[in-house]
């Protein structure tokens, strides 16, 4: 078979494991798509917009710990991958991303569709570089594999479209010798970490993804230091379930009230694997230790006494080897047992809420009146149902907004289940194709998207993909006919609702049109039945599920100011005419 670039670029990607691509046609990836074709064991999934795509490669990067790849045509094909590739690498996540470009002798000639993809993904890319001899090419895509795998971010190859079909003059084929170093803290630094550890009274942790693959480490350093734990979203798998004694939930706006006082209360933080980025989330004057393999995340949100920079299992152990040593029973438990007693009464609360009997009682009525006069089904009354019927190895995709916060308070990460969202970029419209990604990865696995009404109907087109490769995602959709989070964020700083209704769709029998089992869920009643008829169902079913607009998500430490905007936004909104047009 002659060794052309585009055959070599192929059989490269089988030898590296990769078993999909995901992208969309076009002429000038055309020698590539076609050697796709005939390489057994490698898929080609053709997407209905390259961002969806570059979505689909990254979920696969992140779940399955291996390179994913995504394909863009010339000119727009490139352009549409660019929002994907930005949420891969502020996930770091490796993906390789092959351009198309047009032919050599048209470069810089400002010829149909040229782009210059060098400097269009000069910001998102740790590598970028275009072929201009398929002599290049060995070395080129082995250089642009070792950046993505090593850096942990998105490499983009571009290639000319008269250059796929020109073959190679040496027989040498890209080799691929990777390892992952193990790095740790130099002593002093760890028993100076451990000296101050032991000189505090109350430590609370705060863990995030980084931390994963050590939790047993983890575990072991939070029941020696008698610590809470307080989670990052990304780290909810992994930490969470009753396996766990320590942790007590997440922090920040979609927190709550346990995780927020267990940092308040604490006297030294230990923050593992994590670049929990919000600022103000953070408790002042608390001396901080940081544990981090990126030196550069040393102490850039929060100021650190101590920037341990290294592994953090490794040096989670050499911690726990630095500590002295102690009777059981000799560490004072208070703040752990303080934290957890706050936590269960919150998870006990927002059991109630899930409840659906909670608006039939007193309380739920009353409220009701105010926030739900139309009846809609209540999300976390949905979230609830899906986490009592989801497999215990689901993987959970979810849209940023609303969607994330019902999946964050009520969906537990217990047993093998996964977990991944847009949740650096914060992006819209992931939840759907970063599902289609990780069911590629696993047919027989079941995975669940937590959509938005807004987040769906962006990337709609993508629901054919489903249709067309017969991945049996669930797309659970939280129908509010809002964009809800910026609906909460107008009305938390005063401002009535604007410009956040969405006149949506029936989503099931936009489903049912393609050919995807569809089910509309308007009574609060039939949830739990809806749910469980999807789930049974082996192929893709949307489910859409009409939820209350006006449900409110109270953050861990909601203050006087948002309290006031908020009813000052409910007194304009209401004393604007129900007739009156939203703009005027």
């Amino acid at each position: 078979m002659p060794r052309t670039v585009a055959r070599v670029i192929v059989d490269a990607l089988s030898e590296l494991g990769v078993r999909q691509v995901f992208g969309v046609v076009g002429d000038a990836l055309n020698p590539v798509t076609d050697a796709i074709r005939t390489t057994e064991g490698l898929e080609w999934v053709g997407c209905r917009h390259e961002e969806a795509a570059a979505f689909a490669a990254s979920a696969q990067s992140q779940l399955g710990g291996r390179l994913g790849v995504c394909m863009g045509t010339v000119g727009p094909g490139s352009v549409h991958l660019l929002n994907g590739l930005y949420d891969a690498a502020k996930s770091h996540a490796p993906v390789l991303a092959i351009a198309g470009q047009v032919p050599l002798a048209e470069l810089g000639s400002d010829y149909f569709q040229e782009v210059d993809n060098d400097a269009l993904f000069s910001d998102v890319a740790v590598f970028r570089a275009t072929v201009t001899s398929p002599d290049q090419l060995p070395q080129m895509l082995e250089t642009a594999v070792r950046h993505a795998l090593g850096r942990k971010g998105v490499a983009v190859l571009t290639v000319p479209g008269d250059l796929g079909e020109r073959e190679l003059t040496a027989d040498r084929p890209a080799r691929f010798s990777l390892s992952t170093p193990l790095s740790r803290p130099e002593e002093p630094a760890v028993r100076a970490a451990a000296e101050l550890l032991d000189r505090s009274e109350r430590v609370t942790l705060l863990v995030g993804e980084g931390a994963r693959a050590a939790r047993e480490d983890v575990l072991a350093l939070a029941d020696r230091l008698a610590a809470p734990m307080v989670l990052t979203l990304k780290a909810k798998a992994g930490f969470e379930g009753d396996s766990n004694p320590f942790q007590v939930g997440q922090t920040g706006l979609i927190g709550n009230p346990a995780a927020a006082s267990a940092l308040d209360d604490a006297d030294t933080l230990l923050l593992l694997g994590t670049d929990f980025p919000y600022r103000d989330w953070y408790p002042e004057g608390r001396t901080v230790i940081q544990v981090d393999t990126e030196a550069t995340h040393i102490g850039r949100r929060v100021p650190v006494e101590i920037g341990l920079v290294g592994d953090t299992g490794a040096t989670v152990r050499d911690l726990l080897d630095q500590l002295t040593p102690l009777a059981p029973g000799a560490r004072d438990r208070s703040h752990l047992r303080k934290a957890r007693e706050r936590y269960d009464h919150w998870r006990a609360g927002q059991a109630r809420l899930a409840d659906p009997a909670h608006d039939k009682g007193l309380v739920g009525r009353l409220r009701s009146a105010l926030d739900n006069r139309a009846h809609d089904i209540r999300p976390e009354a949905l979230a609830a149902v899906v986490d009592r019927v989801a497999a215990d190895d689901a993987v959970f995709t979810s849209d940023t907004g609303m969607a994330t916060v019902w999946l964050s308070r009520f969906v537990e990460m217990r047993g093998e289940r996964r977990l991944i969202g847009s949740y650096n970029l914060g992006s819209m419209a992931n939840a759907m194709p970063q599902a289609l990604g990780a069911q590629c990865l696993d047919r027989a696995r079941q995975v669940v998207a937590f959509c938005g009404d807004g987040g769906l109907s962006m990337l709609l087109g993508d629901l054919m993909t489903l249709k067309t490769y017969r991945l049996p995602v669930k797309l659970v959709v939280f129908d509010n006919r809002r964009l809800g989070m910026v609906k909460l964020e107008q009305e938390q700083a005063g401002l009535p609702e604007f410009g956040t209704v969405l006149d949506n769709p029936d989503f099931a029998a936009v489903a049912e049109s393609m050919g995807i089992t569809g089910i509309r869920v308007t009574d609060p009643a039939e949830v739990e039945d809806a749910v469980r008829r999807a789930f049974d169902n082996p192929g893709p079913v949307l489910l859409d599920v009409l939820t209350n607009p006006d449900e409110i998500a109270v953050p861990a430490k909601p203050t006087v100011e948002q309290g006031w905007g908020f009813a000052v936004a409910k007194v304009k909104e209401v004393v604007r005419s129900h007739g009156e047009p939203e703009g005027d």
